[in-house]
């Protein structure tokens, strides 16, 4: 979620900048117009309006300043958050990888949802892995990949990963499978390109809930009937519905936004200026989005309730009789939804997610096998 706001701050900054000189910074009209056309379809967020009178009651010189400021402190400000975040992860977790076994790397924004799906599959079957964060603002970090969106991994240095599905169901065929190696799977993905209709050139992978399996394979992985098609089914679910669902709880008062912002800003150790601007004009800017996403995916006025509803069918579809979707132990859906969710931790939203749904129990089984790398046994 920060990564995408950094990217928002960073196109508004520079629009701003680039804009000042010649319309009005302080015109709610010429504010929203640029939000409208230049904000990023995947950032989330919502702000108080005390802090966007005061934005926009910016002259010339202070829509130059707070251009600058939003590239500053939305770009930089927030990229230091995940960056020490990871760091701490990397020195708390062995990354070593084990005589024989693949060497992957993956590129990510830490609280990217479909990024947070990839990692819970790597720990919940123990593949050690390391991890770079990218800068969400300017992306040096992936400029040698024509794909440009996050998670990217890549296996032994030389195969290439895109899209957290492709990622999960190679990944997982290559640990089943005894004839196939990383190079050869892949190719099983093929990305398709088409335009939207909004005219935006996208990439899309056929085949991507799949496993690459033998018959005698599959029989191994799926030993009951229709085992396959609903994990299939709800990986969907996860990646159609659910990731939706994250932005708009959590950011979906002023309260909760400044709350959000506050938690990110204390956990990274800002500095004063890069706190104060991503703390208060992200706010401001997520306000803006977060109203775009709700109408987009017709959410409810309340859009805690779609929350609470999404979650408490994942829960009905597992039943009473099963720890998970995937029997006795987690299966593809299980980690997918649970990477999703798991972005929300430490914020209100999942609070209220855990008190007014039935997902508590499934969802701690869920931390206890990741954590202990339960899927290497």
């Amino acid at each position: 979620m920060e990564a995408a706001l950094a990217r928002s701050l960073g196109k508004v900054g520079w629009c701003m900048l680039e804009s000042a000189a010649s319309h009005r910074p302080g015109s709610v009209s010429y504010l929203l117009g640029n939000v409208r056309t230049q904000m990023s379809r995947r950032a989330y967020g919502s702000g108080g309006e005390g802090t966007r009178s005061r934005l926009l009651s910016f002259q010339r010189g202070g829509g130059r300043m707070l251009g600058c400021a939003l590239l500053l402190g939305g770009g930089l400000g927030l990229y230091q958050t995940v960056k020490f975040s990871v760091q701490q992860h990397l020195a708390q977790e062995e990354t070593t990888v084990p005589a024989g076994g693949p060497k992957l790397t993956m590129y990510q924004y830490k609280t990217c949802p479909f990024c947070s799906k990839v990692r819970a599959f790597l720990d919940y079957y123990g593949l050690p892995y390391e991890i770079i964060e990218v800068n969400p603002v300017m992306r040096q970090e992936i400029k040698w990949s024509t794909y440009r969106k996050v998670p990217i991994l890549m296996v032994d240095g030389n195969v290439q990963l895109n899209d957290s599905s492709v990622i999960i169901s190679a990944l997982r065929t290559f640990l089943v499978s005894k004839e196939k190696n990383m190079a050869e799977i892949i190719t099983c993905y093929p990305a398709m390109k088409s335009t939207n209709d909004r005219g935006k050139e996208v990439t899309e992978y056929n085949n991507k809930y799949w496993l690459m399996l033998k018959e005698d394979e599959t029989k191994m992985v799926y030993p009951e009937k229709d085992m396959q098609k609903e994990e299939m089914k709800w990986r969907r679910w996860a990646d159609d519905w659910l990731v939706h669902l994250i932005s708009p709880n959590v950011y979906r008062t002023a309260s909760e936004s400044l709350a959000s912002f506050n938690y990110i800003v204390r956990e990274g150790k800002f500095g004063t200026l890069e706190g104060f601007f991503a703390k208060y004009v992200g706010a401001v800017a997520m306000f803006i989005i977060s109203k775009r996403l709700k109408s987009r995916h017709n959410l409810q006025d309340d859009v805690r309730q779609d929350l609470y509803k999404a979650v408490n069918e994942w829960v009905a579809a597992i039943g009473k009789n099963r720890k998970y979707m995937g029997g006795a132990q987690p299966n593809l859906a299980d980690l997918a939804v649970f990477g999703i969710l798991r972005v929300m931790e430490g914020l209100e939203a999942f609070d209220d997610m855990m008190a007014n749904t039935k997902v508590k129990s499934w969802y701690r089984r869920m931390e206890r096998a990741t954590l202990n790398h339960e899927g290497r046994q």
